[in-house]
C-alpha cells in the first residue's frame, strides 16, 4: 500500500496498529487494519524499506501515526542486503557452468 492510501486509512481509522519491524539490515512498516496487514510500498509496487530506524520513524510520523510497535526479532545490523537480481544471476551462471 502506498503512501497516499496508507494516510487515507490513517484519516478513516482503519489503521488499527502499526508496527515498525526490522528484517536482516532494514527496517519496513506493516500497517494492520480489521481484516488485513499491508506493508508499505513504494511507487512501483515494491515494498518500501529504510536502513535507519529514524528515517521509518520519521515516515510513520507523515502518515499521521504517533504510536508503533518496534519489531527486532529479525534484525542483523551488519548484515548485507542481497538484491534478487545478483541472485537470480548468480544462479544462471551456475546453471550454465554446469552445462
Amino acid at each position: 500500500m502506498n503512501k497516499k492510501n496508507m494516510r487515507i486509512l490513517v484519516e478513516a481509522g482503519a489503521i488499527k496498529k502499526l508496527n515498525i519491524v526490522a528484517r536482516g539490515s532494514c527496517f519496513y512498516v506493516e500497517a494492520m487494519t480489521p481484516h488485513d496487514t499491508h506493508a508499505a510500498e513504494t511507487g512501483r509496487e515494491g515494498i518500501r524499506t529504510w536502513a535507519k530506524i529514524d528515517a521509518a520513524a520519521k515516515w510513520v510520523r507523515s502518515i499521521g501515526i504517533g504510536k508503533a510497535t518496534l519489531i527486532l526479532d529479525q534484525w542483523q545490523p551488519a548484515q548485507h542486503e542481497i538484491s534478487l537480481a545478483q541472485t537470480s544471476n548468480h544462479s544462471m551462471v551456475q546453471e550454465n557452468k554446469d552445462v
